[in-house]
């Protein structure tokens, strides 16, 4: 994987921070917190997403077993319950039902049609946009909560993450247990790499429901930017998507590209045209 080491910025950070905080919470807490750990944890996410794919290590079972290690700095267990889910997407883009990354029509109407006016509207989307990894975490609870079993797996990664908690919590202080839910919490929230969950498939040009980015965040987060180079060919390690562009100029560089993850959240955020509805949703004929 080369950078599931980045693992050890998270929780190493909180253990400092436990010494710098001790005289109480305050702004450098923070922003530690949003710069160093947002970064770093929403690294992890990504990492998590390469092993969900099998791309760490040469058997399924070495790549669960490492996807719980890049977990552990998340705090909250997710890494075994993703793939199936993530899989899902792949196979389903867009399937109403089925992909959990698309928006619920609850959110839809919570977020634009119980709006009042463009300030109203402009306000709910940034709301969202700051919360928006709870509806990550929770959506596929509730859209299909049936899809992944309780196995062995889910109940170790389960004890390895409370095991790495409780250890935390009792030998460097609640600080660094604040410190990691903070990172958590900001590397899903208004944060530059968190852009890519905007920039990815939300409609923004033409019919284009799938935008690839090229810039340098790329370099946090696994290449996630090559997305359409990603959705072509997933078993690809995230190390080798760029030469895929390269092989293949004619495919890609004439696609709709997104040049800037922050970018896409402000117009996510300002743009009156974009909301939870700009998602290409198709109906569910198949499970």
């Amino acid at each position: 994987m080369g950078k599931a080491s980045n693992g050890q910025l998270p929780a190493g950070a909180a253990t400092l921070l436990r010494c710098a905080s001790s005289g109480g919470f305050h702004q450098r807490f923070v922003v530690a917190a949003y710069v160093i750990g947002g970064t770093a944890n929403h690294s992890l996410f990504l990492a998590v997403h390469e092993l969900a794919h099998n791309l760490g290590a040469q058997s399924a079972a070495a790549n669960k077993v490492i996807g719980m290690m890049a977990n552990l700095p998340v705090v909250f267990p997710y890494c075994i319950t993703f793939k199936p889910y993530h899989m899902a997407h792949h196979r389903n883009q867009g399937v109403d039902g089925i992909d959990t990354d698309v928006p619920t029509m609850l959110e839809g109407y919570l977020i634009t049609r119980s709006a009042v006016n463009r300030v109203d509207h402009t306000i709910r989307k940034a709301i969202f946009m700051f919360f928006q990894i709870f509806a990550y975490a929770l959506r596929p609870m509730f859209i299909k909560p049936d899809l992944v079993p309780v196995d062995g797996w889910v109940v170790c990664n389960f004890l390895v993450m409370a095991c790495f908690d409780y250890f935390m919590l009792v030998n460097v202080g609640w600080h660094a247990m604040l410190y990691l839910l903070l990172s958590t919490f900001f590397a899903g929230s208004i944060h530059p790499t968190a852009g890519h969950f905007i920039a990815e498939h939300y409609v923004m040009d033409g019919q284009a429901e799938t935008y690839s980015y090229y810039g340098p965040l790329n370099r946090f987060a696994y290449n996630v930017g090559y997305h359409n180079e990603h959705h072509d060919f997933p078993n690809i390690p995230w190390s080798n998507l760029p030469k895929v562009r390269e092989i293949a100029p004619e495919y890609y560089d004439t696609l709709p590209q997104c040049k800037s993850w922050p970018g896409a959240i402000l117009r996510y955020i300002f743009d009156d045209s974009i909301s939870p509805f700009s998602r290409v949703k198709r109906v569910r004929k198949y499970e």
